[in-house]
């Protein structure tokens, strides 16, 4: 075999070798991550979603694997060195990622969806719209994380500050949002209202990517990091103010958002309400 076949052969091999490791570095957090996630729930996860076919649990444990992947790909995603130094980055980035999201549905059970158990939402009611919310805040709580573990500089210490930042967003958000509707966002979601679910799911996950887009990038220094998170969380909050009259004047101009969502429970209203305001969000990602 000739010089030229040779490193033909030796490149080859090294584009298979590496999206193979990732691949299977990827299989190995997503088994640790449902195996954890079957550790700390106190109901039988495979029981609920055959033997129950519970809805609500469904949504819900979709939400959480789709969150790791985000976490996965949000570590892959940087500069690379060694192959075998990547792998431990990725690895340590990625094990703990999980535990941020699981430490997450605790934050959110309790100050996201405060006033009742969601548990027992999800558990005895299978209530379909808290599945949607906890959905939407496993995502959020992922492309944060994602973001957080994103560009040079920092460290697992810088992610967990803004980490921390970006669960205290969300929640002021849901506090927000609550208050700006004419009716109790709480109240339509442990009723088992589905379409407020949906859309209020929706709304975490567009929070979650403007806060992503904060927190994305080498680390600077605390001052600008921090100025510059402050200012993007200040445009969550005007963006919802946005979103909502757009959605009410332009998108639905001879209804009620409030209405369609209360009194019909109109789950397609709230499946626009959710895609909207991702939609304007994503657009924020990229022009601003």
């Amino acid at each position: 075999m000739d010089a030229l076949n040779l490193s033909l052969l030796t490149d080859a091999m090294q584009a298979l070798r590496d999206p193979a490791a990732f691949l299977g570095l990827f299989i190995v957090l997503f088994l640790v991550g449902k195996w954890i996630n079957d550790f700390v729930t106190d109901h039988a996860l495979d029981e609920e979603l055959t033997r129950e076919d519970n809805p609500a649990i469904a949504i819900s444990t979709a939400g959480y694997y789709l969150g790791i992947i985000i976490v996965f790909i949000g570590a892959v995603i940087g500069p690379s060195t060694t192959l075998l130094w990547d792998l431990l980055l990725v690895g340590g980035y990625g094990l703990g990622g999980i535990v941020l999201l699981l430490l997450s549905r605790v934050i959110n059970d309790r100050l996201i969806l405060r006033g009742f158990s969601a548990q027992q939402e999800l558990i005895e009611d299978q209530n379909p719209g808290t599945g949607a919310v906890l959905f939407g805040s496993y995502v959020a709580s992922a492309l944060i994380v994602a973001g957080s573990i994103q560009g040079q500089g920092g460290g697992p210490h810088t992610a967990l500050v803004f980490y921390a930042i970006g669960q205290v967003a969300l929640i002021v958000f849901t506090w927000l949002y609550d208050w700006m509707a004419p009716y109790s966002l709480l109240e339509q979601i442990e009723q088992d209202n589905t379409a407020a679910g949906v859309g209020f799911g929706g709304a975490l996950i567009a929070i979650g990517i403007i806060v992503m887009r904060a927190v994305s990038g080498d680390f600077l220094g605390w001052v600008a990091d921090l100025q510059y998170l402050g200012w993007n969380v200040l445009l969550v909050f005007v963006y919802l103010v946005v979103v909502r009259l757009f959605f009410d004047r332009i998108l639905i101009p001879k209804s009620d958002l409030s209405v369609e969502i209360t009194r019909d429970r109109n789950v397609g209203a709230g499946l626009l309400e959710g895609a909207v305001s991702i939609g304007f969000a994503a657009v924020l990602f990229f022009v601003l």
